[in-house]
This record gives C-alpha cells, structure tokens and sequence, in this order.
C-alpha cells in the first residue's frame, strides 16, 4: 500500500492457511472501515480454532483492510475516502482506488467465496445480522448457514465490496453486528461460529454429524425511525426487542425538562439497530425497526440464540 507520509512502508497483511487436500477458497475480511472493530477480534478467534487443522481448500483471513483507518480509529481513509465505496478501484486512483483495486487483486482474485464483517458506525449499534440477496441461491444458503438471528434482503450498493465480487460471480456475505470502537461478545460469537458453520457448508471443514439447524428470521422490510426534535434521547426499549406498531421506544427531551417526546414504533417488528450516543438532532436515525412475518416468533428466538451463546465456553488460548 501507499506509505506514510513519514515514509515508514504499509502493507495489506493477511493469514493464508492450506488445507492437506484443494477445496473451496474462502477470504473472511475486517475493518473495511478502521474504527470497525468487531470483526478483527472474530478473525483472531477464528485462527485459534483447532478445528482448522481439518481443513480442505483455503482460508484467507484479512483482519485488517484499512489500516490507515485503524490506526487512526476511523471510519473512513486519510483522502476521506469511505474505501466501501471505492471498488473495484484502480491502480491509477485515489488512495482508497488504489486499496480497493489492491485487495481486489490479491485477495477475491484467487477465491471462491468471502465473508466481510461489519459493524454499526456513528455511535449506532446494531443486532447481529447477515445482509445478502435472497434472489442469489447460492448467497442465500450461505447465509443461512451463518445462523445469525436476522437475514436482511438488500441489493448491493455501486461502489462496495459486496457489489465488486458478486460482479465476479463470487458468493459473499456481509455479517453486521455491534458498534464501532467497541467489542461485543454476542456479535464476536455470533460471528465465529458463523463463519465456522458456512466452512462446513461449503465443504472446508467435515460435515457435523449431529448439526443442529438454526432459525434464522428473515426480512426484506425496515423502517428508520428518527428524533422528532433535537434534543436527549432516553431509551425504552433493547437492541433485538420485539415492539408493537404505536409502542414507546424512547423520548427526547430538551435539557431543562420542558419539552418531552415520545418516540413511538410506526411498524410491529424488532429492533434491529439503536443509536447508542444520547445526544440528538431533529431527523437523526434512533432506531432500525426490521418487519417479519414470523413477527410473533422474533423476539423470543433472538433471547434463546442468546442464551444459547453465553453457555458457549470461551477460552481465549486454546480454543
């Protein structure tokens, strides 16, 4: 990559691991946006995994894709470029171009599918969740080997990385999940064993004997909801509750306490993503509300997956 301006050299880094026979070749990337954090703890996890040792094809592990971004915990490239919006890039570019046509080159060239972890941006928090197309088959059944709660329909956006490899023919998932500059330990699990179930699927890894198979909710229906004034959000309601059309979900209010809000669902569904930072303008995102049929299972299934992740043993060294 382009150095420093101090002139000490950068380099896109990653961990390259050759199973004993060929196979699918899968790259799992993060901090696509630097301050995107999650996703570097769910790769170092996922290398620490013995169950690699069983491996059929190749695991190309891209913790962190913008470095410039990471060190300087932000979202975005030292050009202000968002490098998600960047591809395919070129080699002739911009900065973020020039990454994007570097990564592109390099890493999906060689591979059979991909996984690009994400995490909520500007103090938003957001429900573990998987965004693919439903009208790709081959997408599809991946993200339901993944196993987070949700699966979000959405069309690839001009520009991302998502679009540039499925323009390759390449399957890829995009796993979002937590918010910037934090860790959260349901969205790191989540994610691991997502990416450990899709190996499986894809024949990377030996089929389990006793899978067991997951509910994922499904939706291709979200609605924003946003502050009716400026002022102080307070929270009513949990990332991952399910609400009725016409409840409260939060309140803004003035600093003096003269002028209150209420924040009312304008759907049934559940809360897919929270603005966490309580300070507000008029017309800020506070919440993502996503819509199912299976409105009346949603929030129930989320509790147990949950529950279910936090039994999970965790041990950091030899896991």
């Amino acid at each position: 990559m382009a150095d420093l301006y101090t002139h000490t050299g950068m380099n896109l880094t990653a961990t390259v691991i050759h199973g004993r026979s060929g196979g699918p070749r899968l790259f799992v990337s993060a901090a696509m946006h630097g301050d995107e954090i999650n996703g570097v703890e769910i790769i170092r996890r996922l290398l620490r995994r013995k169950v690699l040792a069983k491996l059929k094809g190749t695991l190309i592990a891209i913790p962190i894709v913008n470095s410039f971004g990471f060190i300087h915990q932000s979202r975005y490239l030292p050009d202000r470029r968002d490098l998600n919006r960047s591809f395919p890039g070129s080699s002739s570019g911009s900065l973020a171009s020039r990454l994007a046509d570097l990564f592109m080159g390099q890493v999906v060239a060689g591979c059979t599918h991909g996984i690009d972890l994400h995490a909520g941006s500007n103090h938003r928090f957001n429900l573990p969740h998987i965004r693919a197309s439903f009208n790709d088959d081959k997408g599809r059944r991946l993200a339901e080997a993944f196993g987070a709660p949700v699966m979000v329909h959405t069309k690839t956006r001009e520009g991302s990385l998502r679009a540039a490899v499925a323009e390759q023919g390449v399957p890829v998932l995009l796993y979002e999940a937590g918010e910037a500059l934090r860790f959260d330990e349901f969205s790191i699990r989540t994610g691991v064993r997502g990416i450990i179930s899709v190996m499986h699927e894809i024949g990377m890894l030996p089929r389990q004997a006793k899978r067991r198979k997951r509910t994922v909710l499904h939706t291709s229906t979200s609605k924003w909801v946003r502050a009716p004034i400026s002022g102080i959000i307070t929270q009513r309601v949990a990332i991952g509750a399910q609400v009725g059309k016409g409840d409260c979900i939060g309140v803004v209010s003035d600093p003096y306490g003269e002028v209150e809000y209420d924040v009312t669902a304008p759907v049934s569904g559940i809360i897919l993503g929270r603005l966490e930072l309580p300070l507000v303008y008029q017309g800020d995102a506070l919440f993502h509300i996503a819509v199912f049929e299976e409105d009346a299972e949603a929030g129930r299934l989320i509790e147990e997956m949950a529950s279910e992740l936090s039994q999970e043993d965790y041990r950091p060294r030899n896991m």
